[in-house]
């Protein structure tokens, strides 16, 4: 196998597309990562690495994957946290690199089935359309669409379609009949496999990924086409998130709103649905009395199981069970709930492969008779849930819990499954199949220590795995102010959220807006967003807050208007990009530490303690630090940036491990006093 040069490469890197971007300048951080990840291919070494803002890790990792991938005609996979990333590396930075050094890269860009049409589901909902009229209408206009689409993507519609007429055309794996398809030779997704076939780099999402590993890791094998064509050579960017991403493909839930919505497909008014289909196909019409009676009871025993649930939950909205729990109540009733549904599902999905399984070759490959199977699948998955549930005491690598859902007036109670720990999983699906593996982020470490990252991820084995920190080349020490208030009351004080309260709102006012605001909780979100409205909203700066309106359009908002401020919670912390005027101050109302609550933490915390570890030090701390160093990262997006971030939590002088997250970041200029003496030096540094 032939070897790449990174000396070329960097060579490359700074004439060929150096002389097409006069904005690009030469960073040592930026050829030292390359030359790693150059390493990582030549070795079949793994490797972790943490790019600061500004690196330019995009061709760090582009340009080597690039080249391997035309020596040795290997396939290299790509795969990015979010959408925005992955539309920058397929149309932009992939294209421009391989034109700028002369170099034919076959790339594609590969989404989830959920994201294309369906031809053979379309058909078949124009052929007997739904009885929502307005649904009715929007297939239609989807139908009209997918006549002259050339992908059949959804980003490509012009209108955005409700989730319902979507979810009813869209392609489902569940649901393909593959070469039994009429539509076979006008099918997206094998036109998008195609391509993928005879691709050189094919980029992709952390969720499509473990789709695919999750499939291989299930026992499809590593050596066919799965869900991506087969790889050995993955690079995964923004690589802090995989954890998060592969948690729902190997964990399970199930609610009453999605056992309904499953029989609604099965029967509904009207005489109509898959089973009418089914018994009319299979000329036995007497059955479905007796299934629609078997629907009806499984109706009843999810509605009593949620109704209890729902108790269960309590005012906290959330139960789990762990080991040392008290289960005499339970067994009188949410136990006596779940093992009821199992059973009546049990029915119902026994009956239903009594008919198909005899149906014969011509009639088992009907259109309908896949969706059926498809249902009868997840609705054995449900009853599969319930009885581990039943078993909670034996799980002893699983957390189960429930947890109020509400997203209408009618809250319902969702049971859910997840590994305790992920790791091995992760080491034996992501890192031991493939010869290289790339992860990078701009937070992997911890004041340049990957240990805590490393170890939830199961990337440590007996291979080699390579790691660096590159640093950021901006002018943070000059750029960035970095204040905290002497006198904050700590967190746990009387006084703390009154004076977050009147922080906030001041200095947000000194910054003229072009604030981001990012708080714990959205109790005291809104308590500082109403407490600092009026006051911001007289002085011309428009405040906009999470929850008013979706991320999007939050966010464009926020971007577009350079005096504004937003206040916002968790899922802000990390992939908001606003860089030059429009964001000017990030204010951290709070060290983002987990709060107790959150079944997930709670199982980990309880299982560091079982092996006389340390919580705090090992869990809690790690993962606090992580999620700062995201927030903080919020500001300086340009090297031209300049601006502020002020955290409000007295904890990070006056407690010792606050040393943790000061020397996490780069160094910056500091002021460290009182609220009205960091005003005044905040009013000197930007102004």
């Amino acid at each position: 196998m032939g070897k790449i040069d990174s000396d070329k490469i960097i060579h490359a890197l700074k004439e060929d597309v150096a002389k097409r971007l006069p904005t690009y300048e030469p960073r040592k951080s930026q050829m030292d990562l390359l030359s790693l990840i150059t390493r990582a291919f030549n070795e079949d070494a793994l490797c972790m690495a943490e790019a600061g803002t500004g690196v330019g890790k995009s061709y760090a990792y582009l340009l080597p994957a690039m080249h391997f991938a035309l020596s040795t005609k290997e396939k290299v996979v790509i795969s990015t946290a979010t959408i925005t990333l992955q539309q920058q590396l397929f149309e932009k930075d992939i294209p421009f690199a391989a034109d700028c050094m002369g170099m034919k890269i076959k790339a594609v860009l590969m989404k989830g089935r959920g994201n294309y049409i369906c031809k053979r589901r379309l058909d078949d909902v124009m052929s007997e359309p739904p009885l929502d009229r307005e649904e009715f209408e929007e297939v239609k206009k989807i139908g009209s669409w997918a006549q002259t689409s050339k992908t059949g993507g959804k980003s490509e519609i012009s209108f955005l379609p409700s989730d319902s007429a979507w979810s009813s055309v869209c392609s489902e794996s569940d649901l393909c009949l593959g070469l039994h398809c009429p539509w076979k030779e006008e099918c997206f997704i094998a036109a998008m496999r195609k391509r993928a076939n005879g691709a050189n780099i094919i980029v992709v999402n952390h969720h499509l990924l473990f789709a695919d590993l999750s499939a291989r890791f299930k026992g499809a094998g590593y050596e066919n086409a799965v869900v991506l064509p087969p790889f050995n050579r993955l690079i995964i960017d923004e690589a802090h998130t995989i954890e998060n991403s592969a948690t729902s493909f190997f964990s399970s839930e199930f609610g009453r709103t999605a056992i309904f919505r499953q029989l609604g497909k099965l029967y509904y008014r009207g005489n109509r649905g898959l089973l009418v289909k089914l018994t009319s196909l299979a000329r036995m019409e007497e059955h479905l009395d007796t299934m629609t009676d078997i629907i009806d009871k499984i109706r009843k025993s999810a509605e009593e199981l949620d109704d209890n649930a729902l108790d269960i939950c309590g005012m906290d909205g959330i139960f789990r069970l762990s080991p040392d729990i008290d289960d005499l109540f339970l067994k009188k009733t949410l136990f006596s709930n779940l093992k009821s549904l199992r059973k009546e599902i049990l029915k119902l999905t026994g009956a239903i492969r009594d008919i198909t399984e005899n149906l014969d070759d011509e009639k088992a490959i009907d259109p309908s008779v896949w969706e059926i199977k498809m249902i009868v699948r997840r609705l054995e998955n449900i009853a599969e849930i319930c009885d581990v549930f039943c078993k909670y005491k034996k799980q002893e690598n699983d957390i189960l819990w429930i947890e109020k859902q509400r997203f209408s007036k009618y809250p319902w109670a969702v049971f859910t499954r997840t590994p305790l720990d992920l790791a091995p999983i992760l080491r034996d699906s992501v890192f031991s199949p493939n010869k290289t593996v790339v992860c990078v982020s701009a937070t992997l470490a911890i004041n340049e220590d990957f240990s805590y990252w490393a170890n939830n991820c199961g990337i440590l084995s007996s291979r080699a795995v390579l790691s660096g920190c590159f640093p950021s080349p901006f002018p943070y020490s000059s750029s960035v102010l970095l204040t905290v208030p002497k006198d904050a009351p700590l967190p746990d004080e009387d006084g703390y959220q009154e004076f977050v309260d009147k922080a906030a709102g001041a200095l947000a006012a000194v910054s003229e807006g072009s604030a981001l605001l990012l708080f714990t909780s959205y109790q005291s979100l809104t308590s500082a967003y109403l407490a600092a409205k009026d006051k911001l909203t007289a002085l011309g700066i428009r405040c906009l807050k999470q929850g008013d309106d979706d991320r999007t359009r939050l966010l464009q908002d926020f971007v577009s208007d350079t005096k504004s401020c937003l206040f916002a919670t968790d899922s802000f912390w990390e992939g908001v990009d606003a860089p030059g005027d429009t964001l000017r101050m990030v204010i951290i109302s709070r060290l983002p530490f987990r709060t107790p609550g959150d079944p997930v933490f709670e199982a980990k915390r309880e299982a560091v303690e079982k092996r006389g570890g340390n919580p705090f030090l090992e869990l809690s701390l790690p993962q606090a630090v992580m999620k700062f160093k995201q927030g903080f990262g919020r500001l300086m997006r340009r090297s031209a940036d300049h601006g502020v971030v002020a955290v409000l939590d007295g904890r990070l002088l006056k407690k010792s491990y606050g040393r943790l997250f000061l020397q996490s970041l780069p160094e910056t200029k500091t002021s460290f006093d009182s609220l009205h003496n960091i005003i005044e030096d905040i009013e000197n540094f930007l102004y």
